[in-house]
């Protein structure tokens, strides 16, 4: 079993709100002495940057940064956390499999509800947020090494534009278990509604016709055990909605097949 260091990052798109528990419950669940793992919160300096999502993502690279003998497991409250992902991964180079029912493929231009937390991927690979990502002073990594699986929710706009990048799309979790990834280190980024929102309820943007908890899961099994997997992060559920505690215990039911 890899080594590995959680790393809690208690902030929605940049800001902490005392409603939103749900990576206190994480760490609450005991799942790092579970994995013989130290737990590590996150210390942002909001002060030294002029966009709060820099400022989170500074610091989860400087926290992957200060633990590179671990694998770093990351409890994040959106998306927008995998820019520090890569950053503190910078010296692997990763490719990116990304687990995520919607693409996150959307820049300012054409996203219709200029939500930030539905732009990360496309910054990650240099279609806009040039500002976030030069404040992290992240590169653009080339589109080639992102594979992305069970998007099922996109924009059209955001749509068009994955379908003919680079971008590697699985249909299906379960193409994992026979698919051709890279041999070369891999970020494994998982946003929890992928998940079929009947057993993982309380999501912000709930999509259904997902695959099951047990499917899933077995991919993230075959992956660790296949490749090598140098960072994880699982953007969680809203601990405001209903059904949290199930989210929560499916969750962790997800963490324990990296072992």
């Amino acid at each position: 079993m890899a080594q590995y260091v959680c790393i809690g990052v208690p902030y929605w798109l940049g800001e902490s709100k005392a409603e939103r528990t749900e990576v206190d419950a994480i760490k609450n669940s005991g799942i790092a002495d579970e994995l013989g793992a130290a737990w590590v919160d996150i210390q942002p300096d909001f002060d030294a940057v002029d966009h709060p999502v820099v400022a989170v993502n500074r610091a989860i690279a400087d926290a992957i940064q200060a633990h590179s003998d671990k694998t770093p497991l990351v409890f994040a409250s959106d998306c927008t956390s995998c820019m520090g992902m890569v950053k503190g991964l910078e010296s692997y180079a990763p490719a990116i499999l990304w687990y995520d029912s919607h693409g996150d493929f959307n820049t300012p231009e054409t996203s219709e509800s200029g939500f930030l937390g539905g732009m990360p991927l496309a910054a990650l690979v240099g279609r806009g947020n040039e500002h976030l990502m030069q404040g992290v002073e992240l590169e653009p990594i080339a589109e080639s090494d992102v594979y992305v699986t069970d998007v099922r929710n996109l924009d059209r706009e955001e749509g068009d534009m994955m379908r003919n990048s680079d971008v590697t799309i699985f249909g299906q979790v379960s193409d994992l278990l026979t698919a051709s990834l890279p041999d070369k280190p891999i970020y494994l980024h998982f946003d929890t509604d992928v998940v079929d929102s009947s057993e993982m309820p309380a999501m912000n943007y709930p999509e259904p016709n997902g695959p099951s908890l047990a499917e899933t899961g077995a991919t993230l099994k075959h992956v660790v055990d296949h490749h090598q997997v140098v960072g994880v992060l699982f953007s969680l559920w809203n601990d405001t909605l209903a059904g949290a505690e199930q989210a929560k215990e499916a969750t962790l039911e997800l963490v324990r097949q990296l072992k």
